[in-house]
C-alpha cells in the first residue's frame, strides 16, 4: 500500500495544485483571448485581432499545419494558437452532472 494515498491530506494537498494548474492555465489562455461583446459578436477572439478561435481550431482541424495558419492570419503567434487549442480543450472538459429521471 502506497503511504501517502492513506493520509487524508494527501489529497487535499493534490486538488490544491491541480486546481491552482488550472487556475494558471485558465490566466495564460485569457491573456490571449478576449470575449467582449463589441468585437466579433462575442465570439472569443486573439486580443488585438478579430481572428475568431473557431477559424483557428476549425483550420488545425482540416488538417492545416501551424506554418499555414500563421502565414494566413500573420499578426497571430505560435502562442496565441496554442491558447485557442487550450481554449477549446477547456470548453469540451465538462463535468458530469446529476439529474432527476422519472422511469414509467
Amino acid at each position: 500500500m502506497n503511504g501517502h494515498c492513506s493520509n487524508p491530506d494527501f489529497y487535499s494537498i493534490k486538488s490544491l495544485i491541480t486546481n491552482e494548474i488550472i487556475v494558471i492555465k485558465a490566466i495564460k489562455i485569457m491573456n490571449r483571448i478576449s470575449i467582449n461583446p463589441n468585437i466579433c459578436h462575442g465570439k472569443p477572439v486573439i486580443i488585438g485581432t478579430r481572428v475568431l478561435v473557431s477559424n483557428i481550431l476549425s483550420a488545425l482541424a482540416t488538417g492545416d499545419s501551424i506554418e499555414k495558419i500563421l502565414e494566413d492570419y500573420p499578426n497571430i503567434t505560435r502562442e496565441d494558437i496554442n491558447a485557442a487549442l487550450s481554449f477549446g480543450s477547456r470548453l469540451s472538459d465538462f463535468e458530469s452532472f446529476l439529474y432527476d429521471v422519472k422511469v414509467s
